[in-house]
């Protein structure tokens, strides 16, 4: 087993490090006051590439694969503060560009991914409803053919990106009865008549990525706006998820190395009875856990990664590292605030916002319920 990068993936890594020190941190105290990311930070990520990683170069993106991208993505949570930023940017591209990518007609994909990959175009996801979290496929959202359109009805909630994509890959259902089978995904553009947005959802992490619901009346999309063919929406997904789930993760994996480097470094200089606590088992211990989960979580995560670039089915390997990231990613956060003590409940010292941002990360993407139900389904449970 070769465990080593080459160079091209080693060079990527410190250039996206450097990026994000340098370019993505500069006003994000006002972003998270206003709950919303930077439009400046958005076009650099586009002029950098971020915005098109694992788009193909034949649509203007970099051709990277979910490896290489998910190394990207880790780079990019270790320097950069505004998480909400590279939740947005992520969901961009996996939820959005991937499956025009992945499923779309030629003509589709020379007209939306260059711009997608660009960053000039930002795009959302729409699959949630009320009454449709985790069962995703019951959903009430529909839609009928009328001649050369289809017309839309229904709602849409926690669409990330909402309030200010360009583009929304909407799935409704064209068969109810079919369950499953009787999906389909379809882009709408925001300016489509019979679309509309609410109001920007309030979240305990990950403030900048606006987050609102969608809303279709009577909103008619051309047949070429079907994204495959009818029916193929859930599969279309299911590949979407794919990617998200591993890909996306990549920002916790970097994420848990910051808040390490920090505990770290706050166990040696924080001194209690004459000595650094790092010195005490309770906090040398703590410590050595996070390390731990965070290396194991990466090596799944990784692991997943490549079989997704192999063309391995990796449903079993991706959903285990989703729930592992996710999850090692909210305990860390927790052993943070406990190991800055005092300092860890203040919200000016910025430990919190660790463990506030890791918190969807258990939710969005599949619950860790779900990817339990994954994985004992794998197993033949």
């Amino acid at each position: 087993m070769d465990f080593s990068w080459n160079s091209g993936d080693s060079e990527l890594y410190e250039r996206a490090l450097e990026f994000a020190r340098a370019e993505l941190n500069g006003t994000f105290a006002d972003r998270v006051r206003e709950h919303r990311f930077g439009k400046e930070e958005w076009k650099r990520c586009g002029a950098f590439g971020l915005t098109g990683l694992c788009v193909p170069e034949a649509y203007g993106g970099m051709g990277l694969g979910a490896l290489s991208t998910a190394r990207v993505m880790e780079a990019l949570g270790l320097c950069c503060q505004d998480t909400g930023l590279l939740f947005s940017m992520a969901a961009h591209l996996f939820a959005c560009a991937v499956p025009i990518w992945k499923a779309g007609s030629e003509t589709m994909k020379r007209a939306l991914l260059p711009r997608l990959a660009s960053g000039d175009w930002m795009g959302a996801n729409a699959i949630t409803e009320s009454e449709a979290g985790s069962d995703v496929f019951s959903l009430k959202a529909h839609a009928a053919r009328d001649g050369d359109v289809y017309v839309l009805e229904g709602s849409k909630t926690w669409v990330s990106n909402g309030p200010v994509a360009d583009i929304f890959i909407v799935y409704v259902a064209t068969e109810p009865k079919a369950g499953y089978l009787g999906i389909s995904a379809f882009v709408v553009e925001r300016d489509r008549a019979g679309l509309s947005l609410g109001k920007a959802i309030d979240k305990v992490g990950l403030e900048t990525s606006p987050t609102c619901s969608l809303y279709l009346e009577g909103c008619r999309v051309p047949v070429a706006n079907l994204i495959g063919a009818e029916g193929q929406g859930a599969r279309i997904f299911e590949t979407a998820m794919l990617w998200e789930r591993s890909c996306l993760f990549g920002i916790y994996l970097g994420l848990m190395e910051r808040q390490l480097e920090a505990c770290v470094d706050h166990a040696r200089s924080r001194r209690q009875f004459g000595k650094p606590i790092g010195s005490f088992q309770a906090v040398s211990h703590r410590i050595a856990e996070m390390k731990v989960r965070l290396e194991a979580a990466r090596l799944l995560l990784y692991r997943a990664c490549w079989q997704l670039d192999q063309g391995e089915n990796a449903g079993l390997t991706v959903a285990m590292a989703k729930l592992a990231v996710s999850e090692a990613a909210v305990l860390a956060g927790l052993d943070a605030v406990q190991v800055f003590g005092g300092a860890g409940v203040m919200t000016e010292t910025g430990v919190d916002r660790f463990l506030r941002d890791a918190l969807p990360g258990t939710i969005v993407s599949g619950t860790s319920e779900i990817q339990r139900n994954l994985i004992a389904r794998y197993l033949g449970l």
